[in-house]
């Protein structure tokens, strides 16, 4: 799953990281596929290079290792807003057809307190105006699901059109990259399509895997395994 969400970031030239599976798979780029991606995280780092994967967008490594370090607001106003940012990665707690993201509270049922998420940060803001955003999260009926318990951050909305009407300049949502495949979104319904499945699943996991009647393209295809380069890289961050 993050050498696969690492690939799709080839040839990126700016990358907004949300922290978490993003931040693993944009870090793993710059180290394979992106040598020059230049990462940007919230906390007003531009062009962080960690030499391990930060805990959150306020560890001191981002910063100790950043080109430069500029205020939130500027991050937001100049570089994102303003459309200088070719790619967010986001991550989510659940999301559905239309790519919408819900990372404020999970409804845990009847008689039962709902459960609270860290909630938006810059999410809204990201999928708002990045020239594209990606998505990489685990893929069960609990992430996958028909219905958002909360709409944190806008998609496509309810489909076609609507991130026109609401003004928002990113294409938005294209590809979200699960630990069972590859699903993006259709140029003409905006909903998310199977397209890809890792070795060794099969399209029916995947769909039984869905909280929704999953569309799957003509012919799904495999991803290509990790390479070893990919694996002493991805390895290489995660040490402690």
């Amino acid at each position: 799953m993050t050498v696969n969400a690492a690939r799709a970031l080839a040839g990126a030239g700016t990358c907004f990281v949300g922290i978490g599976l993003p931040s693993a798979a944009a870090n793993l780029a710059r180290r394979t596929i992106a040598p020059d991606l230049v990462l940007i995280y919230e906390s007003g780092t531009l062009g962080s290079k960690p030499t391990t994967l930060p805990l959150s967008i306020g560890d001191g490594e981002l910063a100790d290792t950043a080109d430069a370090v500029i205020s939130v607001p500027e991050i937001f106003n100049y570089w994102l807003q303003a459309g200088r940012i070719d790619v967010g990665f986001l991550g989510a707690a659940q999301v559905d057809r239309y790519a919408n993201i819900n990372t404020t509270v999970i409804d845990r049922g009847p008689d039962r307190p709902e459960g609270r998420l860290p909630g938006a940060g810059g999410a809204p803001e990201i999928a708002a105006s990045c020239g594209k955003v990606l998505m990489v999260l685990r893929h069960s009926r609990r992430n996958f699901v028909e219905k958002l318990d909360f709409v944190t951050t806008v998609g496509h909305g309810s489909g076609p059109g609507d991130r026109a009407r609401l003004g928002l300049p990113g294409a938005g949502p294209v590809t979200v990259i699960t630990d069972l495949g590859v699903l993006r979104a259709d140029p003409e319904t905006a909903e998310l399509v199977l397209t890809e499945v890792h070795p060794g699943v099969e399209v029916e996991q995947v769909v039984e895997a869905t909280g929704w009647k999953l569309r799957t393209a003509a012919t799904v295809g495999v991803t290509a395994p990790p390479t070893t380069e990919e694996l002493t890289a991805l390895r290489d961050l995660r040490r402690v």
